[in-house]
């Protein structure tokens, strides 16, 4: 039997206004207002049998009318109009569909169709439809926590959906956003060709330490090449990401340094093809080509050049670079020998390899196998703030690349979670560095669909994060936000229909997300089932440690580690 039928008990009121997607419904049965609330869900007969329209309360109004008794006197009566919107289609028809929810309308509300409360047991076999994963997507199912109207139904996303179709997780500090992000990848970590990459700004998921997780960190100032420690040598930036770092374009000078670091970095690259047996590329390779060269060399001839003499007419004269490179030279010098830049600049022979680059790229992009983990963590804690951005794009230019240069039935999805994305996505784009991180994090937003690289933009500040990058997303996990730019920006993003919905954002439970999305059946308020593997909390409990009796504290180690720039 269908479950919305003899349901005359939660009967509500009848259909009076149908606007695309939203309905406005007049109470008949005010008794029954006493148990809605905003994000009810309610059930209105459709024209179609054994088919009912489901709908969010979004707006509940009481309004006032005059009713004339006499010429002199009229009388107030009061009435209820609820605003609703249009989420998705309940069908219930024997032999063929049976308690199935599908967000997509076949039909819309008739004036006059009557709705009907979604509560008690219709409520606990409604969430049965919405939580039981259906046959031909139970492979893709990603269980997310439980629903909060009916905690006993599983709340799951499809798999394919959030990551085809890009997704961002946000929430202030405390939200539960980092257990959100661990809950996500300790299920995708289980699959077993899993691939994905974590750009861990702040070393707080190293306790997710299963067999199913690889962790890596970039190199910091005293480390060596070994396993689990990543460098990226300076060959491996593009053009303008060199300059970007490099290069201050105020001075009179930028032009001419440009034009001859360019010269020199061809040569230079030549130079490496032709002692390493690969003549037969030199004439196809370009500047942003990750070809090794030696940057010694390169200070010498820029050097060279710097303080070159020409024959005059009668004795010689300075060269036409005479002068013009030596601040780009001293900047180039302090960059190579700024201890905290070891991941760039080490003067390790193996990464001046030609094979570097391949062994880099399958340590990070080879899927699960052989008992290796496919979900890979990397550290970026060590990584100055100032050229954080450049570090973390080059990376992701690099996956993105190579992924796209593979051939198309060898191609492999994989998936970059972006946390602290407003660090290095940023709405706001005054540095260069800045700038040339946008670049590539826009064109995987963008194209990375096309050759299977999926993103999850995370961020407690949506508000610093760039919009073209937050738009190219359909997936949404917004747990609380209290910052009202930060709401600002969310509601902006959800469907127009969904605006109302928003509207909890600062009323949120810890670890309690809202969910809406291509991934998700229903737009929902969820709450998070804790991970089993729990991020390192960055909330430090203030009262509690100023109540202790004594406690150890060691400043001279810590001066001397922000001297050696290593813990």
């Amino acid at each position: 039997m269908n479950i919305f039928e003899n349901n005359h008990d939660d009967f509500l009121g009848t259909v009076e206004s149908v606007d695309t997607a939203t309905v406005l419904i007049k109470v008949d049965n005010e008794e029954k207002l006493r148990n809605l609330q905003v994000n009810h869900l309610l059930a209105i007969q459709s024209s179609k049998t054994s088919q009912h329209l489901i709908a969010l309360v979004s707006k509940i109004i009481r309004k006032a009318s005059y009713i004339e008794e006499d010429e002199v006197d009229s009388i107030e009566k009061s009435f209820s109009v609820i605003k609703a919107v249009l989420i998705g289609t309940h069908y219930d028809k024997e032999g063929i569909k049976r308690n199935v929810f599908h967000r997509t309308l076949s039909t819309i509300p008739t004036i006059n169709a009557e709705c009907f409360l979604v509560q008690g047991m219709r409520l606990k076999q409604f969430m049965q439809a919405v939580s039981n994963v259906p046959i031909d997507e139970s492979s893709v199912s990603l269980e997310l926590g439980m629903y909060s109207i009916d905690d006993s139904a599983t709340a799951w996303l499809n798999g394919n959906k959030l990551f085809q179709r890009h997704a961002v997780i946000v929430g202030s500090t405390g939200s539960g956003k980092s257990w959100c992000v661990a809950r996500i990848l300790e299920q995708v970590a289980e699959l077993q060709s899993s691939n994905a990459i974590l750009f861990d700004i702040h070393g707080e998921y190293e306790t997710l330490n299963s067999k199913n997780f690889q962790h890596f960190k970039i190199a910091g100032p005293t480390d060596k090449k070994e396993d689990g420690i990543l460098f990226l040598p300076y060959w491996l930036l593009s053009y303008e990401e060199m300059l970007s770092l490099m290069l201050d374009r105020s001075d009179n000078n930028a032009p001419n340094q440009a034009m001859m670091f360019s010269t020199t970095v061809m040569e230079g690259k030549r130079k490496l093809l032709k002692s390493s047996g690969h003549e037969s590329l030199i004439d196809s390779i370009t500047l942003d080509s990750p070809v090794p060269y030696n940057l010694d060399d390169l200070l010498a001839d820029l050097t060279q050049k710097d303080t070159e003499m020409v024959p005059g007419v009668k004795t010689e004269k300075q060269g036409p670079y005479y002068g013009k490179l030596t601040r780009f030279i001293q900047r180039l010098q302090s960059k190579q020998s700024d201890k905290r830049l070891n991941f760039l600049f080490s003067n390790d022979t193996a990464l001046q390899n030609y094979n570097y680059m391949e062994e880099l790229c399958i340590s990070l992009m080879q899927p699960a196998c052989n008992g290796v983990g496919g979900v890979k963590i990397i550290d970026f804690s060590e990584v100055p703030s100032d050229v954080l951005p450049l570090i973390v794009s080059l990376i992701a230019r690099i996956l993105f690349s190579v992924q796209q240069w593979t051939e198309k039935s060898k191609r492999y999805p994989l998936a970059i979670f972006c946390d602290e994305a407003h660090l290095y996505i940023p709405a706001d784009t005054s540095k260069s560095i800045d700038n040339a991180s946008l670049i590539t994090f826009e064109r995987i937003s963008k194209e990375g669909r096309k050759y299977g690289v999926g993103l999850v933009v995370i961020s407690q500040r949506p508000s610093e994060v760039n919009r073209t990058v937050l738009s190219q997303s359909n997936n949404f996990i917004a747990m609380r936000l209290t910052n009202i730019d930060d709401q600002i920006v969310i509601k902006r993003l959800l469907p127009d229909s969904l605006g109302d919905y928003a509207e909890m954002l600062p009323i949120l439970d810890i670890g309690e997300a809202l969910v809406v999305g291509d991934a998700s059946l229903l737009p929902s308020r969820i709450k998070i089932t804790p991970p089993n593997y729990k991020p390192k909390s960055a909330t430090i409990d203030f009262w509690d440690e100023w109540s202790k009796e004594s406690v150890a504290v060691d400043i001279p180690a810590a001066i001397d580690a922000l001297r050696k720039q290593s813990k």
